[in-house]
C-alpha cells in the first residue's frame, strides 16, 4: 500500500471508505480508470477534514455512478448531462461527485462550455486552482500514484492560492467568489499573478456574468463553511455580496447570528447518522433581518427551487412541532428523549438550538447530542448478534432498540463532587477548620 493510500484510509470515516471501495468495484466492472481528486485530495494533503468525495472517471462516469448506486442504495441527487457528472449521497450521508475526465472550452465568459473527454492530466490542468488539481489513482496497476501536473502539493505546503491557467476567471466568473471563500477558509495568501487576474476580472465586471443558479450553489457552499460569517463579511468588503441581494448590507447583515449558528453547528456530530443541517438554518440567519419581500427577491435572484425555499422558509414551523414534543413532561428517561430526537433532521435540531427560548428544550437537545447519541453508538452489531438476532431481520432491529434503551437508561452518573471542606488535603502542620 502506498503512503498516500494509507493516508487516505486514515483520513476517511468508515462510511467514506466504504463508498471509495464500492466505486473502485464499479469502475473495475466497467473497465475504466478511476481517480480521487478535487476537494477530497486538497483536504487530505492539507490536513483538513474531508467533507465530500470527488471522483473522476476516464470513461463513462454516469454508468459507474449508476452501478454504485444500484449496489449500495446510494441516492442520485442531480445529473449534469453536459459535463457527464452526477452528485450522490451514499449510506452514512457520504456526499459524492462522479465526473467524466474532460476538457472544457468556453465561447464566452460564464457561458455553457463545450465538453470533450480527456485524460486525467488534461482534466486537472483545466481546473480552477492548483490546490484543487491533484488526483490519486485508484486503479489496480497504479493505485496510490499521485498526479499533480500543476504543482498543487507545493502550493498547499506554501499556503498559497494560485490559478491553473490565465483564463480561470474569464471561463467561469463564479471562481471569483470561490477564491474569497477558499482564502477565508484556509487562511492562504493569493499568489501575485492570481491577484492580478482577479483584479482584471473585477475591472471587467465579470461577476455580473455569474449565472443565477450558480449563485445559489455558492450560497450552499458558504453554508457548509465552518467560518461562514467571515466569508460573508469578506464578500461584502469585496462588493460581491450585492450579487445575491442588495438588501444584505449595513444593519440588515446579520453576521453575529451567523457566528452564533456556526458555534452551535459544531455540536452536531458529522458523519455518524445525524442528517446534515443543509443550507436552511444558514439562510434563515442570513436573511433574518430582511423583509418578506426582500427574502422573496433573493430567492428569485438566485433561482431557488420550491423544495429549497421550503427547507429555508418552512424550517421554523417544522421545528416548532419538534419543540412541542420536547416540552412534554412525559419525557423523563434518556431513552424517551433519544427516541424523540433520533429521526429528527439536523436542520431542526440546529434551529431549535439557535432559536428556542425553552431551557428544557435546549438541555434535552444538548444531552441528546453530547450524551445519549454517543451512548447509543456504543451498541454494536456484534452486541446484537451475541444477543441472538441476525442482521437484516425485524427481530434484529427490535433487539437493537431494546439494547440501546437499556444502555441509555442505566448510564452511570458521574460521582458527586466532594464537599468543599474535603476537596483538598490540609496543608502539613496546619489543622483544617470546618465552618
Amino acid at each position: 500500500m502506498s503512503d498516500y493510500m494509507f493516508m487516505l484510509e486514515n483520513h476517511l470515516s468508515g462510511d467514506q471508505n466504504h463508498a471509495v471501495a464500492e466505486l473502485q468495484n464499479a469502475a473495475s466492472q466497467a473497465s475504466v480508470n478511476l481517480f480521487l481528486g478535487g476537494g477530497a485530495m486538497r483536504d487530505m494533503l492539507g490536513g483538513f477534514p474531508i467533507r465530500d468525495l470527488d471522483f473522476t472517471v476516464e470513461g463513462n462516469a454516469l454508468k459507474v455512478a449508476k452501478t454504485a448506486a444500484d449496489r449500495t442504495g446510494a441516492r442520485i441527487l442531480s445529473i449534469d448531462e453536459n459535463r457527464r457528472s452526477t452528485h450522490l449521497i451514499f449510506p452514512g450521508d457520504v456526499r459524492v461527485e462522479i465526473s467524466m475526465s474532460r476538457q472544457e472550452k468556453y465561447s464566452k465568459p460564464g457561458g455553457k462550455p463545450q465538453v470533450n473527454p480527456a485524460l486525467i492530466q488534461d482534466d486537472l490542468r483545466r481546473r480552477d486552482f492548483t490546490i484543487n488539481a491533484v488526483a490519486l489513482s485508484l486503479n489496480r496497476a497504479s493505485r496510490g500514484l499521485l498526479i499533480d501536473p500543476t504543482n498543487g502539493l507545493a502550493d498547499l505546503t506554501n499556503h498559497e492560492l494560485r490559478t491553473t491557467h490565465n483564463r480561470v476567471f474569464y471561463d467561469d466568473p463564479s471562481r471569483l467568489l470561490r477564491l474569497i471563500r477558499f482564502r477565508v477558509r484556509f487562511g492562504f495568501t493569493v499568489e501575485e499573478r492570481t491577484q492580478h487576474q482577479y483584479e482584471n476580472a473585477r475591472e471587467a465586471q465579470l461577476e455580473k456574468l455569474i449565472p443565477s443558479r450558480v449563485l445559489y450553489e455558492e450560497l450552499e457552499a458558504i453554508a457548509e463553511e465552518p467560518n461562514a460569517a467571515d466569508v460573508v463579511r469578506e464578500l461584502e468588503r469585496a462588493g460581491l455580496l450585492i450579487l445575491f441581494s442588495s438588501a444584505l448590507s449595513g444593519s440588515k447583515l446579520n453576521l453575529n447570528s451567523i457566528t452564533k449558528l456556526e458555534r452551535l453547528k459544531r455540536l452536531l456530530p458529522a458523519g455518524n447518522g445525524i442528517r446534515p443541517p443543509g443550507a436552511g438554518p444558514f439562510l434563515f440567519a442570513l436573511t433574518e433581518k430582511l423583509s418578506p419581500r426582500e427574502r422573496a427577491d433573493l430567492a428569485r435572484t438566485v433561482e431557488m427551487r420550491k423544495q429549497e425555499i421550503d427547507l429555508w422558509q418552512k424550517l421554523e414551523p417544522r421545528a416548532k412541532k419538534l419543540e412541542q414534543a420536547l416540552k412534554s413532561v412525559r419525557l423523563k428517561l434518556p431513552s424517551q428523549i433519544y427516541q424523540t430526537l433520533y429521526k429528527s433532521p439536523g436542520d431542526e435540531l440546529l434551529f431549535l438550538l439557535y432559536r428556542s427560548q425553552h431551557r428544557n428544550v435546549q438541555d434535552r437537545i444538548r444531552n441528546y447530542l453530547q450524551k445519549y447519541f454517543p451512548t447509543a453508538l456504543e451498541v454494536s452489531d456484534a452486541d446484537v448478534e451475541r444477543a441472538g438476532a441476525k442482521p437484516g431481520t425485524s427481530k434484529y432491529h427490535k433487539l437493537k432498540e431494546e439494547l440501546i434503551t437499556a444502555r441509555l437508561n442505566t448510564r452511570k452518573k458521574p460521582a458527586p463532587a466532594p464537599p468543599p471542606e474535603f476537596a483538598q488535603p490540609a496543608a502539613p502542620g496546619r489543622e483544617r477548620r470546618i465552618s
